[in-house]
C-alpha cells in the first residue's frame, strides 16, 4: 500500500505542477490556449519574449553643420539601462557618463565645424558593439567611449585614464573580422570583396595598425588638453584588450573620466564645473586630432 501511494505521488506530482503553472501562468500571459486539432479540448503553448538578435539599433541624430564633409565624432556614454555600471545612487556610472557625454557634445557644437552624435541620449542599454557599430554606420571620424573607473580602495584612488586598443587586442580581432567582413564591407576604403579571408586578414591588419597609430595620437591629445584641468591617474596612454574599441578603421578611445569609487571625485565631475572642466578638455583634443588629420578623408561604409 505504502509503495502504491509513492508512486501515485510520483506519478500525479508533475501534473499538479504543471496546472498550477498554467493557472498562474493564464494570469500572467505565459501561456496561450489554443486548439489541440482533430482530438478537441485545448494545447497550452508557453511564450517567451525574446529579443531580436539580428536587428540593428536605431541610429541617433548627427547633430551640428549640414555640410557631410565636416567630420563627424561619436561619442559613447558608457552603460545604460540595466547595466547601471559602477557606482552607487544618486551618481550612479550610467548618469555621470550621459552628463559628461552630453557637456562635450554642447561644447563642440558650441565652437561649430564639427558634427556629433550619441550613441544614447537617454538611459538605455546597449551592447559593446552595438556602440563601435553605430560610429561605423555612421562614417564616423573617430569615436570616445566615456567611463569612470573604480577601485577596492575607494577614496584613495583618484584620476583620469585614456586607453586605446592594445596590440593583443587588435591581433587577436584581424582575422575574425576580415572573415566576416569579406565580401561584405570595405575598411579604409579598400573593398574586401573577392580576396581570400588571408589577404582579407592582411588587409585588415594594415588597417588596425593604421587606425592603432591615429587612435594612440589621439589620446596623448587628451591627456595633453587634461593635463592642469584635472587630475590623471595615469600620465601616460593605456592599452587593453576593449570590446568597445575594436572597429578595424575608426581611430578609438576610451576616457576614463576619474574613479567614481572616490566620493569627492564623483561629486567634482557630476558638478557643473567638473562637467565643463571635462568638456574643454576632451573637445580641445578632437579639435587638435581634426586639425592634425585634415586633408582628404577615406570613404567610409555607410558614410554621411
Amino acid at each position: 500500500m505504502r509503495r502504491r501511494l509513492q508512486l501515485a505521488l510520483i506519478v500525479i506530482a508533475p501534473v499538479v505542477a504543471l496546472a498550477g503553472a498554467v493557472v498562474v501562468g493564464r494570469g500572467a500571459g505565459w501561456f496561450d490556449a489554443r486548439p489541440a486539432g482533430p482530438g478537441g479540448g485545448l494545447d497550452y503553448v508557453q511564450r517567451i519574449e525574446l529579443p531580436d538578435g539580428g536587428a540593428l539599433v536605431d541610429l541617433p541624430t548627427i547633430v551640428g553643420p549640414q555640410d557631410a564633409s565636416r567630420p563627424l565624432v561619436v561619442i559613447d556614454a558608457g552603460h545604460g539601462g540595466h547595466d547601471p555600471g559602477a557606482g552607487v545612487p544618486p551618481v550612479q556610472e550610467k548618469q555621470l557618463t550621459l552628463m559628461l557625454a552630453q557637456a562635450l557634445r554642447d561644447e563642440l557644437l558650441k565652437d561649430g565645424g564639427i558634427r556629433v552624435a550619441l550613441t544614447r541620449d537617454d538611459d538605455r542599454y546597449l551592447m559593446l558593439d552595438e556602440r563601435s557599430g553605430i560610429a561605423r554606420r555612421l562614417g564616423a571620424d573617430l569615436f570616445l567611449s566615456i567611463h569612470a573607473d573604480s577601485a577596492e580602495d575607494g577614496a584613495l584612488a583618484s584620476g583620469a585614464s585614456v586607453y586605446t586598443l592594445s596590440e593583443r587586442g587588435t591581433n587577436e580581432t584581424a582575422a575574425r573580422i576580415a572573415a566576416r567582413e569579406n565580401n561584405a564591407d570595405t575598411i579604409n576604403g579598400v573593398r574586401l570583396a573577392g580576396k581570400s579571408d588571408s589577404v582579407s586578414a592582411i588587409l585588415v591588419d594594415l588597417s588596425q595598425r593604421e587606425t592603432q597609430a591615429r587612435s594612440e595620437d589621439f589620446a596623448r591629445l587628451i591627456l595633453r588638453e587634461a593635463r592642469g584641468r584635472f587630475d590623471l591617474h595615469d600620465e601616460a596612454v593605456q592599452s587593453a584588450a576593449f570590446v568597445v574599441l575594436k572597429s578595424p578603421d575608426l581611430p578609438s578611445a576610451l576616457f576614463e573620466a576619474g574613479y567614481i569609487s572616490n566620493p569627492a571625485e564623483a561629486a567634482r565631475l557630476a558638478s557643473e564645473t567638473g562637467r565643463k572642466a571635462f568638456a574643454e578638455s576632451a573637445a580641445r583634443a578632437i579639435r587638435a586630432y581634426f586639425a592634425r588629420q585634415s586633408g582628404p578623408r577615406p570613404a567610409r561604409p555607410g558614410g554621411a
